[in-house]
């Protein structure tokens, strides 16, 4: 009937029956196919691979084509809605059971599972909360219970850092793929690399400013990540040029890092210029270890920063037959690697002293949130995997507090309370 129809040859009414039945079976399918938010059906030859799992409806439209085998497990799915109809709990037990046992020989319930207990324990919104409550207490801590807030503040920072690196391990596993797969995962990264840094600075110092910095980087960043979760799935099938592990793990990874370390100083920086500005007491010696610890941390950034660039370039170069294009993404992970270069070289040269090298550093976060969110909101060039319209505010938002911060800290000395004071 279908073919004499499409031949434009009249049917009789046994032949309409049939068309109607077909496009009424064919309507209904693809509409499953669409709505459906959950792939059920395995590849029942490597079950494990979840991005060869297909949808019900998909596997019902495909037995419309020659040669295509009724997949074993619709049965036992259409046997699991009818006893969900008829309200039958051990039709729909048993049909249950039978569909667990086809897929339970592989590692993909496994993965169920373990993905489901990550939700339920949400540890993020626990690190969040963590972060949030530490930069509260560090500086309770300036007024009263110094010694003994420091040691509570600092065991907390560790509590947030751990579940905070069991949610970016726990992704991993799930995903199998590097830390950072898209703008969510960057968000979680960025976050973990500056507070693992600042932690290792506090090791060092041990004068509360890591644990002031790895709280306020956790807590924003965690703010961001949730913010960007709202969109859609976080752990998303992977863009096609994306889809390579070993340029995830490598270049990625390395830029991202050379993020969480601008990001870092510039904090340092702001630390600074607002610890001068506001506070009454600002010892010589503290200015020294807070302009240390970002001189080396520059260092670090711009290391990895351009490692990172170049790596990307042969990516680019495998992926695209192009070392470099001039896509808005390079272009803004090159500004990092020159603004970074430059304050060092400003540094050696003369041209800026300790204050110099704060605020150029604050500058730095401009740079580089441009370079990690801003070329994504222009919509254009390969790299733009992430527009958000809505972002756009939250950026100008977060410049135009840089400035600000900048601003005072171009300030004259004598407008400074510190200063003032003579501390």
């Amino acid at each position: 009937a279908f073919q004499k129809y499409n031949a434009g040859n009249s049917l009789d009414s046994h032949e309409q029956q049939n068309l109607r039945a077909f496009n009424h079976y064919f309507q209904l399918h693809q509409f499953l196919n669409q709505a459906a938010l959950a792939s059920v059906l395995p590849d029942l030859e490597s079950p494990e691979d979840t991005q060869a799992w297909t949808k019900s409806g998909s596997n019902m439209l495909k037995l419309l084509a020659d040669n295509y085998t009724f997949h074993p497990l619709l049965m036992n799915y259409a046997q699991l809605f009818d006893a969900y109809v008829d309200g039958d709990d051990a039709k729909f037990s048993t049909a249950l059971n039978e569909y667990k046992q086809t897929i339970n020989s592989s590692s993909v319930l496994s993965k169920v599972y373990f993905e489901t207990l990550f939700n339920r324990l949400d540890v993020f919104y626990k690190s969040t909360v963590i972060y949030l409550a530490i930069f509260l207490l560090i500086f309770v801590s300036f007024i009263r219970f110094e010694t003994t807030l420091y040691s509570l503040c600092l065991k907390m920072t560790y509590l947030a850092f751990t579940l905070h690196s069991f949610g970016l391990l726990a992704r991993m596993l799930i995903q199998g793929r590097p830390p950072v797969t898209n703008l969510y995962s960057s968000a979680v990264f960025v976050g973990w690399g500056a507070i693992l840094i600042g932690l290792l600075l506090e090791r060092i110092f041990k004068n509360k400013t890591g644990i002031i910095v790895s709280s306020v980087i956790g807590f924003l960043t965690l703010i961001v990540a949730h913010h960007l979760s709202l969109s859609g799935d976080t752990l998303e099938m992977m863009q096609a040029v994306l889809d390579t592990n070993f340029w995830l793990a490598t270049h990625v990874v390395v830029i991202t890092i050379g993020y969480s370390g601008t990001f870092l100083a510039g904090v340092f920086g702001i630390l600074y210029i607002l610890k001068g500005v506001l506070l009454t007491r600002f010892e010589d010696e503290e200015k020294r270890q807070l302009v240390k610890a970002t001189y080396a941390i520059i260092c670090f950034s711009l290391l990895f920063s351009f490692v990172g660039t170049v790596l990307g370039g042969i990516w680019a170069d495998q992926s695209w037959g192009r070392f470099w294009g001039w896509d808005p993404k390079e272009n803004g992970a090159l500004l990092i690697v020159l603004w970074n270069a430059i304050i060092l070289h400003a540094r050696m040269a003369g041209l800026v002293k300790d204050r110099g090298i704060m605020v150029m550093a604050v500058f730095g976060n401009i740079i580089t949130a441009f370079s990690w969110f801003g070329v994504n909101l222009l919509g254009v060039g390969l790299h733009s995997y992430g527009f958000m319209e809505k972002g756009f505010y939250w950026l100008m938002l977060f410049n135009i507090s840089q400035l600000i911060i900048i601003s005072l800290g171009l300030l004259p000395t004598r407008y400074w309370i510190s200063e003032k004071t003579g501390h």
